[in-house]
């Protein structure tokens, strides 16, 4: 046996489900999903965007698509013109966020009588 040869290096699984648990927390959070959904229909600009995300700031805003540019799901295109027009648009990953998304959200509605009916149940009985 060659004792010199070397063994795959493998990642221990823990790595992979923090590196998983971090991208769910990122597209997870509110203003990344409503941001996604409001580009879902193609390109806008920002303040489009601003009003179609209900209570999103300006900073808030800012900071969520920066983080969606730089994760791949975001395109930031300047048109040029006086004064620069920048428009966002989702790219080929942040559609199949979108699109996973709109499942969850079609899941949500579907099952949101049962969700708050065993709320009512649960919480009758903690009492």
């Amino acid at each position: 046996m060659d004792v010199t040869a070397k063994q795959p290096i493998t990642k221990p699984p823990h790595a992979d489900c923090r590196a998983v648990s971090e991208i769910l927390s990122r597209v997870g959070d509110k203003w990344t999903i409503q941001v996604v959904v409001s580009l879902m229909p193609g390109p806008q600009r920002f303040n489009g965007l601003k009003r179609n995300v209900s209570g999103i700031s300006q900073q808030m805003l800012t900071r969520t698509l920066k983080t969606l540019e730089r994760d791949g799901m975001v395109e930031r295109v300047v048109h040029p013109s006086t004064p620069p027009q920048v428009e966002y648009t989702l790219t080929r990953l942040g559609h199949s966020l979108a699109e996973t998304s709109h499942q969850l959200a079609l899941w949500a509605a579907a099952h949101q009588g049962e969700i708050a009916d065993n709320r009512l149940q649960y919480d009758a009985r903690a009492s």
